[in-house]
C-alpha cells in the first residue's frame, strides 16, 4: 500500500445555537445531532494512528448520515487533538464533557485512555472503543466502558506461542516506559511463565521520543532469538533500524497498537519479515464480507482514505456503534445507548464476531498475525 501524507488539519464540528424542545442540540440527551467526543494523537510521533482510525471510523458514519442518519439524527464527531499525552488528554475531555458530548469515542491509546476513563464514569457517559487493549481499562468490569478489539494479553499469548512452536526460547522485550509498555510487558511474561520461560532481557524508550540507542545496546547485547515490541511506529522503526546495523539478526514481533501501516512507511525495505499481530480483520483480504465492504467505501470514501488495519479499526468501531444507536431507539439517551450495546449478543459484522451482554463489554477476542514484505504490503 503507498504511504499516506496528511498534513496537519483542525478538526472541529460547528454545534450552533440552534435549540430542540428547548435544549441546545449539543446536548446528549436531545434529539438532535449525536455528538461524540474524541480525544487522540493528530500531531506528533502517534499521529497516523489517530489520523487512521478517525478516516476509517467517519467513512461509516458519512456512508450512514448521507442515509438520513440514525433514527433521523446525524452523526459527528468532536475531536481535540492530545498528542498522545494523558494530561493533554484528560484536559481534553474535561472540555467534551462539559460540552455534553453523547459519549467519548474512539480513544487512542493506555496512558491517555486510563487518564479519560475516570471523567467518563464520573459524568456517566460511555467510553466507546478506545485503540487499546489494556487489562487495565477492562478489568474490573466497568458498565461505561466498551471494547471493540481483543486485549494485549491476547495477542502477546499468540505471539508467545508462535515463538515457542518455532523452538525460540530466548525472549526480548523492547516496551515503551508507561501504562501501555507495561501492560504489553506484562502480557508476555505471562504467557512466558505458562511455558515455564521469562524474558532474557527487556529494555524501554520514553513515550513520544526515538531515543533507542541504549535500548539497542542492552536487548542486543543479551542475544535474543526474537524481540517483542510493545511501542508506537516511530520508535519501533528506529529500534530495528538501529538493532539491525548493531548486527542483530533475529525476529521482531509487535502488538497491534504500532500501527501497521505506519510502521511499514516508516520502515520501508527495512520492515521485511516485522511481524506484527492484528485484532481486526484484514483490509488486503477480500475473505471476509467486512473486508470486501470496507474496499469499496475506502474507494468511493475520497483521497484521504485508505484501506489500512488502524482505519479498519475506527470504521468497525462505528459500525458496531450505529449497531447500538439503533437498539437504543429514536429518543436514544447514554442510558439507553448501554442498553443498546448490551442487548446486542453474539453477532457477525460481516465476518468480525462480536459479543457483548450486560456482563461483557469486551467484544472480541480475535488476533493473527501479519508481516510486513519490505515492498509497502503486509501480509496475513
Amino acid at each position: 500500500m503507498p504511504a499516506m501524507t496528511i498534513n496537519r488539519r483542525t478538526f472541529s464540528i460547528s454545534t450552533g445555537a440552534a435549540m430542540l424542545a428547548g435544549v441546545n442540540v449539543a446536548r446528549a440527551d436531545t434529539e438532535g445531532k449525536i455528538i461524540l467526543g474524541q480525544s487522540a494523537a493528530f500531531t506528533g510521533p502517534a499521529a497516523q494512528l489517530g489520523i487512521q482510525f478517525y478516516q476509517g471510523a467517519k467513512l461509516y458514519f458519512d456512508q450512514i448520515n448521507a442515509q438520513g442518519g440514525v433514527n433521523k439524527r446525524l452523526i459527528e464527531i468532536r475531536q481535540l487533538d492530545d498528542g498522545y499525552e494523558p494530561d493533554r488528554c484528560a484536559e481534553n475531555t474535561r472540555k467534551l464533557l462539559a460540552e455534553d458530548v453523547f459519549a467519548l469515542f474512539g480513544y487512542i491509546g493506555t496512558p491517555t485512555s486510563l487518564a479519560a476513563l475516570p471523567l467518563a464514569i464520573k459524568e456517566k457517559t460511555p467510553f466507546f472503543a478506545p485503540f487499546t487493549g489494556a487489562m487495565g481499562l477492562r478489568a474490573p468490569f466497568n458498565r461505561y466502558a466498551f471494547h471493540v478489539r481483543a486485549s494485549y494479553n491476547d495477542e502477546t499469548a499468540l505471539i508467545v506461542k508462535q515463538m515457542h512452536m518455532l523452538g525460540l526460547k530466548k525472549f526480548g522485550v523492547f516496551y515503551q516506559n508507561d501504562a501501555y509498555g507495561k501492560a504489553g510487558l506484562d502480557g508476555v511474561t505471562l504467557a512466558l511463565a505458562g511455558l515455564g520461560l521469562k524474558p532474557t532481557a527487556q529494555a524501554t524508550v520514553e513515550r513520544n521520543t526515538v531515543d533507542v540507542a541504549q535500548a539497542v545496546k542492552t536487548l542486543v547485547g543479551a542475544m535474543p532469538e526474537a524481540i517483542v515490541q510493545v511501542g508506537a511506529y516511530k520508535a519501533c522503526a528506529e529500534f530495528i533500524r538501529q538493532a539491525r546495523k548493531a548486527g542483530y539478526g533475529g525476529t521482531f514481533y509487535n502488538v497491534s497498537f504500532v500501527g501497521t501501516q505506519a510502521l511499514s512507511d516508516e520502515l520501508g525495505k527495512d520492515g521485511a519479515g516485522v511481524v506484527v499481530c492484528q485484532v481486526m480483520p484484514s483490509p488486503y483480504n477480500p475473505a471476509r464480507p467486512i473486508a470486501r465492504e470496507f474496499i469499496e467505501i475506502v474507494k468511493a470514501g475520497g483521497k484521504d482514505a485508505q484501506a489500512n488495519f488502524s482505519s479498519m479499526e475506527g470504521y468497525v468501531a462505528a459500525r458496531v456503534l450505529v449497531d447500538g444507536l439503533r437498539r437504543a431507539g429514536p429518543r436514544a439517551t447514554r442510558e439507553t445507548l448501554i442498553a443498546g450495546l448490551e442487548s446486542m449478543g453474539a453477532q457477525s459484522f460481516g465476518g468480525f464476531q462480536v459479543n457483548f451482554s450486560p456482563t461483557n463489554h469486551v467484544a472480541s477476542t480475535f488476533v493473527e498475525m501479519s508481516m510486513l514484505t519490505g515492498d509497502g504490503r503486509i501480509r496475513t
